[in-house]
């Protein structure tokens, strides 16, 4: 963002520009201190597309990148747009409490920036494009194809022809609804003088097709090969030009508490949440090409999109081929699999955990320990019960297996699933009649909190005593995304922790907001507090206090504040946030002790840590929540404190990497745009914690010595007698 963009910002805000320099900023704290959440979003998607520019990123991982920049911007506009829309036209004169801005001034502001990062895509796949090319990859351009192209097209489009639906539009055959991210051809038909719009539906064929000719890997994108025979489909008409288009819908849509008042059920609700999506407005139309103006002239009168919310594009809606193409060594990342470091076997883990807590790091270790510890409570005659919050899980999950497994053995198995996880609605309803039928009992969120927590209770009773053991996670049960995202799961016998647990649990089961425990904080009631409080004592401490916190996102206005007041008392202050972050660091008066960075590598960073104080009076916590107000607001999260020297030490060496990461580390600037150190010497952080992670093995401890039997229980013994009876044994 640059600078003329915060005078425009503080402007809009109704400041005065001149304040905002970062030596005369105002007093008290206001808008001026903080950035835009949606434009902060926008400012990490541009640093996942900054990847795909990256000579020193393997060729087909670039294109990768690339991808996942238009993947989440797709999302972006389904949610984020799509809310601020509808929260416009039923509050138009509401203005965000950080900015002071009005939902016009803020979509506004975000359209800009999308378009101004339109120009940056465009630029990255042109130069993707000669590397491609350079490296023996062509994509088929029909401007200039050959007669070997030329041929191969003609059999790909045979093939196609009986799947491809071709549709005019006009008086007597009005407009067809358009399906969300769904690619269409646009054709623009002369006819006896007459224009008429036409369209040919994509959503049955392949995006692209892959094939080897002249020596060379060859892309064959479908909705290029539609346009070039479109004649062949509108026989009678001339096909003046063309295009492909796309719509993206509001997704950003909810449950009507009073009809699920009515029905009591939130499943049938969740069901019909679904359908209702499908059909939501329109919040942006993509073309690709060049559509002259009497063809844009059709689609704005067919569609009715604002002109803001149309953006034209060079680059293919789908830039996933890299999929498909074989790899040159080097065009690829090194294969790497999670190395399985916990050497215990089923049946070992409990006597473990009675000593040990133990820390498991995705992806950088397997997820399979958490399994095998499901299924050793499963066959253990002592446990009771097995607890479990689940928001998102894996197509065929092993997880949701070992739980119907435990049920299907006798134990009360209890899994709270969240039908509200966002477009993983349909998977976690599935999940639900899977788990029911399985013998599971199933509960769903609270009607006004998602249930967000990575939490997971195992109840044994033994003798004379209940025993628990606690998982607390930072990431899903997912062994799909656990090779894609880096996250930590904390297990441990603590009992009081587990009585915390408990209490999380039997409050989700009567439908109650969880209150937070002695050692288990929970949000929506205790985690805010929590963190204010423990900023609070680091700003007690002046320049001695510290504060290091890795998390996604931040946007809480009143944990911003808290940090500003830390910054101005000297503490110092160390963010690592992915995405999200609206508090502008290093701001004279305000955030100069505050630094904020992000790292953006192969895999998704994900785990959240807070940590607070030096020496022997830091403490370390992970959980489930960011600091944005959902997380602190609206959602049930479950954080703990890490407490062993050797978990302390991992936890630690996870800030310590991300501390030193200048190759894959992004510094934010108080304009809330982001640069990379020119002549890196740290290293990358997902490299280095790799290799530190891989090697730390877990083995099962040594077996327990018998004990010492005394002098008349000996000599019981070699008589064949029972101490007890004073007879043979049977």
């Amino acid at each position: 963002m640059a600078e003329a963009d915060i005078l425009q910002n503080t402007a809009e805000a109704g400041q005065d520009p001149a304040s905002s320099g970062a030596e005369a900023l105002p007093l008290p704290i206001g808008p001026a201190c903080f950035i835009d959440r949606e434009l902060s979003w926008l400012q990490f998607n541009l640093r996942v597309l900054r990847e795909a520019g990256d000579s020193a990123v393997p060729l087909l991982e670039r294109l990768k990148y690339l991808s996942i920049y238009q993947s989440n911007l797709d999302e972006f506009f389904m949610v984020r747009v799509g809310a601020l829309i509808h929260r416009g036209i039923l509050l138009p004169e509401d203005t965000d409490p950080k900015t002071g801005w009005t939902t016009a001034v803020q979509l506004r502001r975000i359209m800009r920036e999308v378009t101004r990062q339109q120009e940056t895509v465009q630029a990255i796949y042109r130069g993707l494009l000669r590397d491609l090319s350079a490296a023996g990859i062509e994509i088929v351009d029909f401007r200039r194809i050959s007669k070997v192209d030329e041929s191969i097209a003609r059999k790909v489009f045979a093939e196609f022809r009986q799947l491809l639906t071709a549709r005019i539009v006009d008086a007597e055959h009005p407009m067809p609804f358009l399906d969300n991210r769904e690619d269409y051809v646009a054709v623009l038909l002369r006819r006896r003088e007459k224009l008429n719009l036409g369209l040919i539906y994509l959503s049955r064929l392949p995006a692209y097709r892959v094939y080897e000719a002249e020596g060379k890997q060859k892309v064959l994108l479908t909705d290029a090969l539609v346009r070039h025979f479109a004649p062949l489909l509108f026989k009678k008409h001339e096909v003046r030009d063309s295009c492909t288009l796309r719509v993206t819908r509001n997704a950003d849509v909810f449950i009507d508490e009073n009809a699920l008042l009515e029905d009591d059920d939130f499943r049938s609700s969740m069901e019909k949440l679904l359908k209702k999506r499908k059909r939501q407005q329109i919040v942006r139309l993509q073309l690709l090409g060049k559509p002259e103006r009497h063809l844009r002239e059709l689609l704005d009168k067919q569609l009715k999109v604002p002109e803001r919310q149309v953006f034209l594009t060079s680059v293919p809606f789908r830039t996933g081929f890299g999929e498909a193409l074989s790899a040159a060594p080097g065009w690829r990342f090194p294969e790497r699999r999670s190395a399985r470091t916990v050497g215990l076997r089923k049946g070992e883990y409990f006597r473990y955990l009675e000593h040990k807590d133990l820390l498991l790091s995705f992806p950088y270790q397997s997820m399979t320990p958490m399994i095998e510890l499901l299924y050793e409570a499963a066959d253990d005659p002592e446990v009771i019960s097995i607890r479990i919050t689940l928001y998102r899980l894996a197509a065929s999950s092993k997880l949701a297996a070992a739980l119907a497994y435990a049920a299907d053995q006798g134990k009360d198995v209890l899994c709270l699933l969240e039908l509200r996880a966002r477009f993983d609605e349909k998977n976690n309803i599935d999940y639900s009649e899977m788990l029911e039928e399985a013998g599971c009992t199933v509960i769903y969120g609270l009607p006004e909190q998602k249930v967000h927590s990575k939490l997971c209770l195992i109840t044994r009773k033994c003798t004379d005593r209940v025993e628990y053991i606690t998982q607390i996670g930072t990431g899903n049960y997912n062994e799909v995304t656990s090779e894609q995202y880096c996250d930590l799961s904390l297990i441990t016998a603590d009992e009081q922790t587990g009585r915390d647990a408990a209490q999380v649990f039997e409050a989700l089961e009567q439908g109650q907001v969880p209150e937070p425990g002695e050692k288990l904080i929970v949000a929506p009631t205790g985690f805010k507090p929590w963190l204010l409080a423990s900023l609070d004592r680091e700003k007690e401490k002046g320049a001695a206090g510290f504060v290091a916190i890795k998390a996604n996102s931040l946007n809480d206005i009143d944990v911003m504040a808290k940090l500003i007041d830390c910054s101005r008392a000297g503490v110092t202050v160390e963010l690592f946030l992915r995405g999200i972050c609206c508090l502008r660091p290093g701001m004279a008066g305000y955030s100069e002790h505050i630094r904020v960075r992000s790292v953006v590598g192969r895999y998704l960073e994900h785990s959240r840590i807070y940590v607070f104080g030096r020496d022997e009076e830091q403490r370390l916590f992970l959980g489930s929540g960011d600091m944005l107000n959902r997380n602190t607001q609206r959602r049930v999260e479950a954080f703990a404190e890490v407490v062993t020297p050797e978990t302390k030490e991992q936890v630690l060496e996870v800030m310590e990497a991300f501390r030193q990461d200048d190759v894959k580390g992004w510094e934010m600037r108080p304009d809330g745009s982001y640069g990379k150190a020119e002549f890196p010497r740290g290293g990358d952080s997902q490299e280095r914690l790799y290799a530190y992670f891989a090697a730390r093995r877990v083995e099962p401890l040594p077996p327990e010595e018998p004990k010492r039997q005394s002098i008349f229980a000996r000599l019981f013994s070699s008589l064949g007698l029972s101490k007890k009876q004073g007879r043979p044994d049977a």
